[in-house]
């Protein structure tokens, strides 16, 4: 079901061009800022692209920044289906492609990490780096320590179609602080990015997106197991990690990747970009900086 209508564009904050994006079926509400290389940055849940507020300035200083609300979440279109991440990866390739970049660094995070691996597995010439942080890739070896307590206990809640939504209707807001607690150790985020995000999630048309994206893991598990199985990821890589996940998403990249790096940013939550942001741009600008593989 779509959103309402909205305009083709508009200017937000510092700079920020609003644009509304058809790509492969669906209408994707696109942030774009600056000038120069083009960075794509995914983000996951419960977020919008105001997750990068902290960061997008300062790489806007030196590049292009595009930063979708991803399919269904946010003001993108309410899709039906496609959330799985081989769907999400072609939406992210058709974007750059309908905003006229033919080649971009990649940066995901939570559930915007899975489509940014997948994206630069399927079309290693189109991402220069690619950055995914905090997330696991589907079953993929190398997170079994993380997983020896079992998933996160959200995880099974809304991946049973129908039940997290009915539950939840009415009570957003709390449920999305927890999560913007939990994420921050404690510390909360911007009022106003804060609201952003329960605004985004309220409804059980906005949650049944949400939650979409976890019944579509099992099909992005075999999407990932499939890529890993017929090929390797060429192109320079960085994994980030805190708290929770911290070195687990690293190790998993570890024996498919060429050109890997890993950091775990110390005393910082799920939310990176929104807790620390002034340590992920000290990893991000010099790696992103560099031409060329690199390695660990």
């Amino acid at each position: 079901m779509p959103v309402a209508p909205s305009p083709t564009y508009s200017r937000h904050r510092s700079g920020v061009e609003l644009r509304r994006v058809r790509v492969n079926g669906v209408d994707l509400n696109v942030a774009l800022a600056g000038e120069g290389p083009a960075v794509l940055l995914l983000h996951g849940f419960p977020h919008t692209w105001q997750l990068w507020t902290h960061v997008l300035d300062r790489l806007a200083g030196r590049y292009r920044v595009i930063a979708p609300d991803l399919r269904g979440l946010g003001a993108s279109e309410r899709a039906e289906g496609g959330y799985d991440a081989g769907t999400l990866a072609t939406d992210a390739e058709a974007l750059l492609d309908a905003v006229g970049e033919t080649s971009a660094a990649v940066i995901g995070i939570d559930a915007g990490s899975p489509p940014a691996f997948l994206l630069a597995m399927r079309r290693p010439g189109l991402v220069r780096q690619l950055v995914v942080m905090e997330s696991l890739l589907g079953t993929l070896p190398g997170a079994e320590e993380f997983l020896a307590p079992g998933a996160p206990w959200w995880f099974g809640f809304h991946a049973e179609p129908g039940l997290a939504e009915s539950v939840l209707t009415g009570h957003e807001e709390r449920y999305i602080d927890w999560f913007l607690s939990t994420g921050t150790l404690g510390q909360g985020i911007d009022p106003a990015v804060r609201d952003t995000f329960v605004h985004a999630y309220t409804g059980a048309e906005a949650l049944r997106c949400a939650f979409s994206y976890y019944r579509a893991m099992p099909s992005s598990s075999r999407q990932i197991r499939e890529a890993t199985r017929t090929g390797r990821l060429t192109v320079p890589t960085m994994a980030i990690g805190a708290h929770p996940v911290g070195s687990a998403l690293e190790q998993q990249l570890r024996p498919v990747a060429d050109h890997l790096v890993g950091h775990t940013i110390e005393d910082c939550g799920h939310i990176i970009p929104l807790h620390r942001p002034d340590a992920l741009l000290g990893l991000l600008e010099p790696f992103l900086a560099l031409s060329g593989p690199t390695a660990d």
